[in-house]
């Protein structure tokens, strides 16, 4: 099939020799036209609507004042971009142009990005540098003190620039410490990535490890354009020193040079030389220092000295000699043992006239013994009347239990154990029939207090037949009944 863009231009519209093409016949021949006459094309414009797919690819369009391109980077492309796009961004984008039959629109297909003049990159500096002051990156209550001598100074930068040459010979000159160099790229394609890896990488060092862990740090690139100091305003550097536990001293570019590292970092350096003086003092100026100071400190302690001994000849001069005072302490030493030796003596004469006169007051002991003996006689024989008494009480307390016994003898309560009863009435015990009249209640009484009810016959009852005396016996005592 022939393509439109080669048909004869005289034939008028809607005239019948014109080929028919399917709509995926015209779009396959725009797209081949688009992309032989846009093979390689540089845009210029704004990148607005940037987004970044979940497939890696980042789609974005590219506007000037009066029109719009659509421009999307594959993602094998995105990762090896130099420049990472945002909104508001002036750019240079080079690729090819074509079409996306899906949509019946023409796009460009990035290869690569490069910033588009330095008013845009200073726009885009201004605010990041907005953001991350925003963020508290840049707060001087984060700064940390330089150590004043540091063992091991870190040094991130290029190893093959002049910049490692004057740091290590400017420390050479002034006090030589052990220095340890992380190489990174200090510029161009992912230069900012290695610069933030090599600040981790020192943080992240072990302090007894194989590998020192630095007292300090220096981050150090020469001077250069805005786009060649670019690496030092990424946020991926600028957030690495910030976070850096270890002290950071920023030296990029010349002193007119500004970075976002220089703000983030704890002490900014107008080069690099002037980082290594940062780091260290001068070795000679401590020496003289050392050894001003040793001067002043050994002519102060002679002038100290000289000073006590005067006072304390002063002091000696008023002083009694000391063979006088040991002389006036021996005497003043025999008076008070002389005093003691006497004191001593009266001590004992007085405690032995008191002891005599104790002794003279304290009775005989024959006469103590004969009055102990007398207080003893008399307990004794009170003694013995207490003890007489409960014998009369036993002997008592015998002769109420005979009569117990004999009170048991005659009682009724005997006989009626014995099998006799007690007949009661109304009017109490009856002795006598006659005292029973017709009809009566009558209450029968038995041992252990077991009673009957009973009715005399309605008879009268016949006067009982007085009987007659039983003899008695030999213990004198007669019936009861």
């Amino acid at each position: 099939m022939s393509d439109p863009s080669s048909q004869n231009d005289d034939a008028a519209p809607g005239a019948p020799n014109l080929p028919v093409y399917t709509v995926s016949q015209i779009s396959q021949a725009i797209k081949r036209t688009l992309e032989g006459n846009f093979e390689w094309v540089r845009v210029r414009g704004e990148v607005s609507g940037f987004k970044r797919a979940a497939s890696g690819h980042l789609y974005m369009t590219l506007k000037d004042r009066d029109a719009v391109i659509d421009g999307v980077c594959w993602r094998g492309v995105a990762g090896r971009l130099s420049v990472a796009p945002e909104d508001g961004m002036e750019v240079i984008a080079s690729g090819r142009v074509t079409s996306y039959a899906g949509r019946s629109k023409y796009q460009l297909v990035i290869e690569q990005i490069e910033r588009a003049g330095e008013g845009a990159l200073l726009k885009l500096l201004e605010e990041r540098k907005r953001k991350l002051a925003a963020e508290g990156l840049f707060d001087e209550a984060r700064k940390q003190p330089l150590p004043y001598l540091p063992e091991v100074i870190g040094v991130v930068t290029s190893p093959s620039g002049a910049v490692i040459r004057d740091i290590l010979h400017r420390l050479a000159d002034r006090f030589p410490r052990h220095v340890l160099v992380w190489p990174v790229l200090v510029q161009g394609e992912g230069a900012a990535a290695q610069v933030a890896a090599a600040i981790e990488g020192f943080n992240g060092l072990a302090p007894d490890g194989a590998v020192p862990r630095p007292d300090l740090l220096i981050v150090a690139r020469g001077g250069g354009s805005l786009e060649d100091l670019w690496a030092f305003n990424e946020e991926v550097a600028v957030r690495a020193a910030a976070a850096s536990r270890i002290p950071l001293i920023s030296a990029v570019g010349h002193e007119t040079d500004v970075t976002l590292i220089d703000f983030a970092a704890d002490r900014r350096a107008p080069t690099p030389t002037a980082a290594a003086e940062m780091a260290v003092p001068v070795r000679a100026d401590l020496v003289a220092q050392i050894m001003e100071g040793e001067r002043r400190l050994h002519a102060g302690w002679q002038r100290g000295l000289a000073e006590r001994r005067t006072v304390i000849e002063g002091l000696g001069r008023g002083l009694p000699h000391p063979l006088r005072l040991l002389e006036e302490k021996s005497q003043r030493l025999d008076d008070r043992a002389e005093r003691l030796h006497g004191a001593a003596r009266r001590l004992l004469a007085q405690r032995g006239e008191r002891v005599g006169d104790l002794a003279a007051r304290l009775p005989h002991p024959q006469r103590q013994l004969a009055l102990a003996q007398e207080r003893l006689n008399e307990a004794g024989h009170r003694l013995q009347t207490l003890l007489a008494r409960p014998n009369a009480l036993l002997r008592a307390g015998e002769a109420l239990a005979a009569l117990g016994r004999v009170l048991e003898t005659v009682s009724y309560q005997s006989a009626l154990r014995r099998g006799f009863a007690v007949v009661h009435g109304s009017a109490g015990i009856v002795s006598r029939s006659a005292d029973i009249g017709p009809g009566a209640a009558l209450s029968i009484e038995f041992a252990g207090d077991d009673r009957i009810a009973a009715h005399a016959d309605s008879e009268s009852p016949r006067p009982a037949a007085r009987r007659k005396a039983p003899p008695r016996g030999e213990g004198g005592q007669g019936s009861l009944l």
